[in-house]
């Protein structure tokens, strides 16, 4: 849908924009946010977070890494969150980033914690369309499909848009164990510009055909960590999570080196890039946030 009354925006109205639900995910963050900064985005980059479950620590690495963190409500999974994943449970909470109007945002990105930026996208802000998102992939059948994937997402601020998809929330059929991702497929439907994948890396390109994962080298603004993580995650009872562990680092180097083997080892460039940026930005920042 193209966007009414179409605007030059500034890069003060600009943003990309994180979600943090629990402390576990303090690491993928802060090297997203030096991937952000390493390639000169042009925007504010805002955090979403919800206080009463992020530490001091935690906040004041990631606002060393360059996000603005911004405090918001939970919003609880429709239906009593029947069939929800544990990991998935707290993911309406993203739908809050429409309501970034309020604090001067016209236009922004979404960017999951399992992302890194490769290249400059700066060419995004100016699209004269209301909600875009790339499609996503399968690595088995049906492959290439039309839906997207909700951890990149182009979209307008409103906090109209909000109102009406909390109102909508619990009477919307859709996948209920896909959470908001199928949510906001429903919700947006045929209104959504499909982004080029150059906008979403998704690991499982490559694995569906290494031959286009290259051709896209070139091009390629953003790596989505899809099939395999490059960080370690952590389940967190009612949100809090163990401060040993999440800031274990000879946990996380386990975890990586895993990784690396995981899928036949298919992944080890793409992890590599991950952990060159971890261990640049843990120079950088990492003595500078101690723990109380």
């Amino acid at each position: 849908m193209v966007h009414q009354g179409y605007e030059k925006i500034t890069s003060e109205q600009r943003a990309v924009v994180s979600s943090m639900y629990t402390d576990s995910y303090v690491f993928p963050l802060i090297v997203l946010g030096h991937t952000l900064k390493q390639h000169h985005i042009n925007a504010r980059k805002i955090l979403i977070y919800l206080p009463n479950r992020i530490s001091k620590r935690t906040l004041c690495l990631v606002q060393a890494a360059g996000w603005e963190p911004q405090a918001v409500e939970f919003i609880p999974p429709p239906h009593g969150g029947k069939g929800v994943h544990w990991s998935f449970v707290d993911q309406y909470t993203k739908l809050n980033i429409w309501k970034l109007d309020e604090v001067g945002i016209k236009t922004a990105v979404y960017l999951d914690a399992d992302t890194i930026v490769r290249r400059n996208f700066d060419e995004i802000w100016d699209l004269p369309f209301e909600f875009g998102a790339v499609p996503d992939i399968w690595v088995d059948d049906p492959g290439f499909t039309a839906g997207f994937n909700a951890g990149i997402l182009f979209f307008r601020p409103s906090t109209e848009i909000f109102k009406d998809m909390l109102s909508k929330l619990e009477t919307t059929s859709f996948r209920l164990k896909d959470a908001e991702q199928s949510y906001l497929n429903q919700y947006f439907g045929a209104q959504t510009v499909r982004l080029p994948y150059a906008y979403g890396g998704n690991l499982a390109i490559k694995e569906r055909s290494p031959e286009m994962w290259k051709g896209m080298q070139a091009d390629m603004r953003i790596v989505h960590y899809t099939l395999v993580k490059p960080f370690a995650r952590l389940k967190c009872p009612d949100g809090v999570c163990d401060q040993a562990e999440v800031y274990n680092l000879q946990r996380q180097e386990a975890w990586l080196k895993k990784a690396k083997t995981k899928l036949k080892g298919n992944f080890v460039q793409e992890l590599t890039w991950w952990e060159e940026s971890f261990n640049q930005v843990m120079r950088e920042i990492g003595d500078l946030c101690p723990s109380s």
